[in-house]
């Protein structure tokens, strides 16, 4: 604490024998180190109570940058919560104007077209061996072999 060298402590202890005497020596030598304890004590409490302000000082900035983070997230999933309800109520809206889902027709689908063609095809090129359409009535030998 006070960085004294051996030769600067044998100086100051000769200096307080001459002044003090014998007598009196031990007991000032008490005294000063009583004081001495006191002194670090003091200054160590001082010291770990700064370093506690400290710490408590950089966890409440951490703390609040958790809270603002909390805010920001909750902030984007209320938005896109929002969001995903309006869309739901938009779709909701179209449903109930048009009666059918949005993108859904009244046409056939486009499976069936395909099926259709191979058929339609061989018909309009005037072949003697007529295709069976997927939509026929007619059993056909595989559609017998099954039942």
């Amino acid at each position: 604490m006070f960085d004294l060298s051996f030769a600067e402590l044998l100086v100051i202890a000769v200096v307080a024998l001459v002044v003090l005497g014998p007598e009196r020596l031990p007991r000032a030598a008490r005294f000063t180190g009583l004081w001495v304890r006191r002194a670090r004590a003091q200054w160590q409490s001082v010291r770990s109570e700064f370093e506690r302000e400290l710490a408590a000082e950089e966890l409440k900035r951490n703390l609040e940058q958790a809270r603002s983070a909390m805010r920001d997230t909750d902030r984007g999933i209320r938005d896109a919560d929002a969001a995903i309800r309006r869309e739901a109520q938009q779709l909701r809206a179209g449903v109930t104007t048009t009666g059918t889902a949005p993108g859904a027709t009244g046409t056939p689908d486009a499976a069936g077209a395909e099926t259709d063609a191979p058929a339609a095809i061989a018909d309009s090129a005037g072949d003697s061996v007529a295709m069976p359409s997927a939509h026929s009535s007619e059993p056909t030998g595989s559609d017998d072999e099954r039942r």
